[in-house]
């Protein structure tokens, strides 16, 4: 990479670590922010300003676009389902416009495994052919395609990365809230069901943008970003109470207890309009499978995750 490079969401978790990581690269950063500039390298304005956008591209070589409407749990009314469509799809669009316009080289654009239907029990690829069910998800991958479409209309580089969850110090994902728990001692053993969560660390995410941006063979690919470990909801709990400094916990409460609160937690959600800590979605999200596999990038372009577990749950949480 030389030139001007523009990340947009880089104030967020993932686009600050970038920022500094660039910038430790010797780079000039511009930071497209929706707050008030801090310096001559950020510009303001958002994903629905067409001037910002023209003015944050200009003379830029390399775009890292990591600013979204974050994916917590489904969305629960039209307005929020209509939020996750103008801010990751129209304004993705409008981005890649902008920046094929100014004559960007590469764009590497941040999406999500949820651009992709969910996997149940299996362990999934790029070429799952399920689509998407939520809002998030399907924003997403109409982003993805009008992207590279933009790239092959403007012959600019285009890669699309499916991120896992992403966790580390700094993050508000559910990871973070369920270590907190852990550590209040009021999140309960799980019950070991075999089954299999994909997530990646920041910094395996930051090393990867840097990689594609800079990685030809990238062009027009798509691939999901991913440690190949992927642990049960009982081993994170394990894990957490390891780094934690925790004693082991024997026992656990049995699926069909914490079930039975799911249960309830539905349907106080459903008369009061609020989502409850523990619900069928939470606790699927415990329980059930969400395996991606990064087969094809480790193929493709030799790239893995590095950070393990444990080292990655010790950074998020300052353990020593």
């Amino acid at each position: 990479m030389s030139g001007i490079v523009l990340v947009t969401g880089g104030r967020g978790f993932i686009g600050r670590r970038l920022v500094v990581a660039l910038r430790a690269d010797g780079l000039r950063v511009r930071v497209l922010t929706r707050g008030q500039p801090v310096g001559p390298d950020e510009v303001s304005g958002d994903l629905a300003d067409p001037a910002a956008l023209d003015a944050a591209c200009a003379g830029v070589t390399t775009v890292f676009h990591c600013a979204g409407h974050a994916h917590a749990f489904d969305a629960l009314t039209e307005a929020e389902e209509a939020r996750h469509w103008q801010v990751n799809y129209e304004g993705s669009r409008a981005l890649a416009e902008a920046a094929g316009r100014a004559g960007v080289q590469c764009l590497v654009f941040l999406s999500s495994v949820k651009a992709l239907g969910e996997p149940g029990e299996a362990c999934i690829d790029e070429d799952w052919p399920v689509p998407p069910e939520s809002a998030y998800g399907c924003a997403k991958r109409a982003a993805e395609d009008a992207l590279l479409l933009a790239g092959e209309r403007y012959a600019m580089r285009v890669t699309c990365l499916r991120l896992a969850m992403v966790y580390g110090a700094g993050g508000r994902g559910n990871l973070d809230r369920m270590a907190a728990l852990v550590r209040r001692g009021v999140f309960p053993p799980l019950p070991e069901t075999a089954n299999r969560r994909s997530l990646v660390h920041v910094a395996d995410v930051v090393a990867v943008l840097r990689r594609v941006a800079a990685e030809p063979r990238a062009a027009g690919r798509t691939y999901i970003v991913a440690h190949p470990d992927t642990p049960s909801g009982r081993g994170l709990y394990d894990a957490l109470r390891v780094v934690l400094g925790m004693k082991p916990v024997a026992w656990a409460v049995p699926r069909w207890g914490l079930a039975s609160v799911a249960r309830l937690g539905d349907l106080i959600a459903s008369l009061s309009g609020r989502r409850m800590p523990l619900d069928s979605e939470a606790l699927d999200r415990l329980l059930g499978s969400a395996c991606y596999s990064p087969a094809r990038i480790e193929a493709e372009l030799g790239w893995r995750a590095e950070v393990g577990l444990v080292d990655g749950l010790r950074e998020m949480l300052g353990a020593p």
